[in-house]
């Protein structure tokens, strides 16, 4: 299958069968995330890789009872940007720069110094800002995962203020924003699994100039 054939595969799965995704396709899923372009390159985000049944199902009861793909999923991936844009976070992604790539100084200072008025800004407009990139990364796990015929479905229903408890995301400067459920979809129970897909068609989509 080619990648139109694999989207048209994908669905947003509303119940797995509980059977383990392989390793390495979970691992190119995550490298998708982590190739996932940003703006300035900075990821001010993380993402929580929850294998454990017991801290999922704890996210389910407590935080997501209406999401019955999070006891059965494989993976549970938990997406969480960063609540401040801090100074050492600016100098340690110009740090990490300097390591890989064969910049000046007087270029990486230049950089620096451009990237600084992200410490000018509210913490509320860089967590939105932060917020969209972490949506950009979900667009190509749920690409990458669809690429590795695995099933997936991107979950805004749940309570944040409690995944972040549950996470202790408060400690580390993190609020979750979304989570992605990775797994095999269950077509004895599932509805969703064989319907065709409802989509607007080309026209009302596209504007061509």
């Amino acid at each position: 299958m080619n990648f139109i054939d694999k989207l048209n595969r994908r669905y947003a799965s509303k119940m797995m069968n509980g059977t383990p995704v392989a390793d390495e396709k979970i691992e190119n899923i995550l490298e998708a995330i982590r190739l996932a372009p940003t703006s300035l390159g900075l990821q001010a985000f993380e993402v929580y890789v929850i294998k454990n049944p017991q801290i999922r199902q704890q996210i389910y009861e407590q935080a997501a009872t209406g999401q019955p793909q999070i006891p059965g999923c494989s993976h549970l991936l938990v997406f969480a940007a960063k609540k401040r844009i801090s100074t050492e976070m600016l100098d340690e992604y110009v740090s990490l720069i300097r390591r890989t790539r064969d910049f000046s100084e007087e270029k990486l200072t230049s950089f620096r110094n451009m990237i600084g008025y992200l410490e000018k800004r509210t913490d509320e407009d860089n967590f939105a800002w932060a917020a969209r990139q972490v949506y950009i990364a979900l667009g190509f796990a749920l690409a990458a995962a669809a690429v590795e015929e695995v099933d997936s479905v991107p979950i805004e229903g749940f309570k944040p203020a409690e995944v972040d408890r549950i996470l202790a995301l408060d400690d580390k400067n993190l609020a979750s924003l979304c989570m992605m459920a990775i797994g095999n979809r269950d077509e004895a129970l599932d509805y969703n699994a064989k319907l065709p897909k409802v989509r607007k068609p080309k026209d009302q989509i596209f504007t061509e100039l």
